[in-house]
């Protein structure tokens, strides 16, 4: 198996332990919501890192290149509006980034389309970016709590295992039907 496939198993992975860990502790406490809100970019910022070093080094990816930078920003920045303005604070900067993460998810699964599997990725980019925008009107009035910003992360992991599976099931496909 290739790269691509095993790393998207891997963020769908991810994707579910942290849907599992916020659903678990439904938060029990402020500090345990703030924690795992930085946890989501902060991992994006990792994911990004590790699949441009895969995919030609992060000097020819430029759009993940700019992605880890935006990731690791806005683990930093999560950790402060959180810290300032409690959950409203850590919806804004989550919605933000999640818009910005979504722009570039689309950018990198259309260079990416010849690749397959990257149509998954590419509504996954746009539905990002349009629940960012979601994120950041619902922090200016009832910010939303850990537990409603899941299936966020939900439709992230089954977009990733689709990606994944058509790339592993497209390939096998192809192998046996040249034989």
């Amino acid at each position: 198996m290739t790269w691509l496939p095993k790393f998207y198993f891997l963020r769908a992975g991810v994707a579910v332990l942290w849907i599992a860990a916020v659903v678990l502790t439904a938060p029990a406490s402020p500090a345990l919501a703030g924690t795992l809100l930085v946890i989501y970019p902060a991992w994006d910022a990792l994911a990004n890192l590790l699949d441009a070093q895969r995919s030609g080094g992060i000097r020819s990816n430029r759009g993940q290149a700019f992605n880890v930078f935006v990731s690791v920003a806005t683990a930093v920045a999560m950790a402060i509006a959180f810290a300032l303005h409690g959950n409203a604070g850590g919806v804004l900067v989550f919605g933000s980034w999640a818009l910005l993460a979504g722009l570039f998810q689309l950018a990198v699964g259309i260079s990416r389309r010849k690749l397959g599997g990257q149509v998954f990725m590419m509504i996954s980019g746009a539905q990002s970016a349009l629940a960012g925008i979601v994120f950041i009107i619902q922090s200016f009035r009832v910010a939303p709590g850990l537990i409603q910003l899941a299936p966020y992360a939900a439709f992230g992991a089954f977009y990733f295992l689709a990606s994944a599976l058509w790339l592993t099931f497209r390939k096998k496909g192809a192998a046996s039907s040249a034989a």
